[in-house]
C-alpha cells in the first residue's frame, strides 16, 4: 500500500538539467525525513540529498559532489519531493532513488535509515 515512484529521469547533455519527482503513495509524509541516492553500475549506492521538512534553511543537507548544483525540495500538498539537477556532469550518471526516514530526520551517509524506497529513475549525462 505504501509506494514511492519515482519519474523525471533520462538522457541530458553536460552542463544540462533535469528535474526528478518522487510521489508518496499510502502515506502524509509531512512528519518523516526523505532522501535521494543514487547507484551507478557497478558501485556502491551513495547519498545525494535529503530533507528533514521541507527545503527550508537548516532543513536540507547534501554530498559534497552536488552541492550548489542540487536542490531538494518537498510539496506537502501533493506528497512529492523533488530534486532539482542543474550543470549536470557525467559522473551524476546512475539510477536516482527517493526514500522515507521516519525519525523525521534525514542522513546522505547512511541509507540503513530509510525505509521504504522507490525503485528509481535513471539519468544519463553523455555528450
Amino acid at each position: 500500500q505504501v509506494q514511492l515512484v519515482e519519474s523525471g529521469g533520462g538522457l541530458v547533455q553536460p552542463g544540462g538539467s533535469l528535474r526528478l519527482s518522487c510521489t508518496v503513495y499510502g502515506f502524509a509524509f509531512d512528519y518523516y525525513g526523505v532522501g535521494w541516492f543514487r547507484q551507478a553500475p557497478g558501485k556502491e549506492r551513495e547519498g545525494v540529498a535529503c530533507s528533514t521538512s521541507g527545503d527550508g534553511d537548516g532543513d536540507t543537507r547534501y554530498a559534497d559532489s552536488v552541492k550548489g548544483r542540487f536542490t531538494i525540495s518537498r510539496d506537502y500538498a501533493t506528497n512529492r519531493v523533488y530534486l532539482q539537477m542543474n550543470s549536470l556532469k557525467p559522473e551524476d550518471t546512475a539510477v536516482y532513488s527517493c526514500a522515507i526516514e521516519k525519525s523525521g530526520h534525514c542522513s546522505v551517509v547512511d541509507a540503513t535509515r530509510y525505509d521504504p524506497w522507490g525503485r528509481g529513475t535513471r539519468v544519463t549525462v553523455s555528450s
